[in-house]
């Protein structure tokens, strides 16, 4: 519905479509995924930190975006079996309530980063007091003020999503969110030599301040792939805001079933990022599915 009658006559960019097939395929396969993530926290205390709560946050956050899609995929299904109309009272009562779920899970995943990359700047920098400063009580009254702020802008943001004024606010959030994650990350790496020479006379701190650079690394991977997944999707929101009838943001949006697919590929990929470099969390799956103590 973005793309009106007008930009379609005037580019020659053909609508690219994904496969239901595929589409509930990866759908279901990042909801699975990320199900397994907060089932492994859930049932190895060891995983019971502040950094697990965090990633078990944006488990969830990708678990809506996952969920998002493949409620709007069946809703537009269900249109064209002429089930459901596009502008009834219902139909758009619907359609808001997914908006609301698709900002929920942007801005979740966005606040999850954020409160993960502090967290491992605490650890870095702050290691002898980072369990005085970072404690199981801060790090669930974190939570519970990000999801209060991320469901009630979510709400907010969906009522009144055809307003510039509301859209503005909503897209540009994300490219400064996303610089300030990169900033704390490049003064973390940039600092981090520095300090380790500072703690390099207590026991065992070189393994300690390995291990802290190792997750650093493994979040800066994390917030790549969040680029690379959620970028397209935005921007296709600002195109389709401010220049639907341009031909050049007609061909863009053409890919719009592309952008959404990526959006649930960055599901699958999280998990398998921490799965693959979390010795803890490997062995926690490995008892999961071998059914050994």
């Amino acid at each position: 519905e973005n793309i009106s009658d007008f930009s379609l006559n005037i580019t020659d960019c053909a609508q690219v479509v994904v496969p239901e097939e595929v589409f509930f395929t990866v759908a279901a396969a990042g909801i699975l995924e990320n199900l397994l993530i907060l089932i492994a926290v859930v049932r190895n205390k060891n995983l019971h930190l502040p950094m697990y709560f965090f990633i078990c946050s944006l488990a969830i956050s990708d678990m809506l975006g996952s969920l998002y899609k493949t409620l709007e995929n069946i809703f537009i299904i269900l249109c064209k079996m002429g089930y459901l109309t596009r502008h009834g009272d219902f139909e758009k009562k619907l359609d808001d309530a997914m908006d609301s779920m698709f900002i929920l899970s942007l801005l979740g995943s966005i606040f999850s980063l954020l409160a993960i990359a502090a967290d491992r700047y605490i650890t870095i920098f702050y290691a002898l007091r980072y369990h005085n400063i970072m404690t199981l009580r801060r790090a669930v009254v974190i939570l519970a003020i990000i999801w209060a702020f991320c469901a009630g802008s979510s709400i907010a943001i969906a009522l009144f999503s055809y307003e510039a004024a509301t859209v503005i606010p909503f897209t540009t959030l994300f490219p400064l969110m996303m610089f300030f994650i990169l900033c704390l990350y490049v003064h973390m790496f940039l600092l981090a030599r520095s300090h380790a020479k500072k703690i390099a006379s207590l026991p065992s701190s070189t393994v300690h301040h390995r291990a802290n650079m190792k997750g650093a690394i493994t979040l800066t991977v994390f917030l790549g792939v969040f680029l690379c997944c959620w970028a397209p999707f935005v921007l296709h929101i600002l195109l389709a805001r401010f220049c639907p009838h341009n031909p050049y943001c007609a061909c863009y949006m053409s890919i719009f079933h592309v952008n959404g697919t990526l959006i649930m590929c960055n599901a699958i990929i999280n998990p398998m990022i921490f799965a693959f470099r979390s010795p803890e969390l490997r062995n926690t799956f490995k008892k999961m599915f071998c059914c050994s103590r």
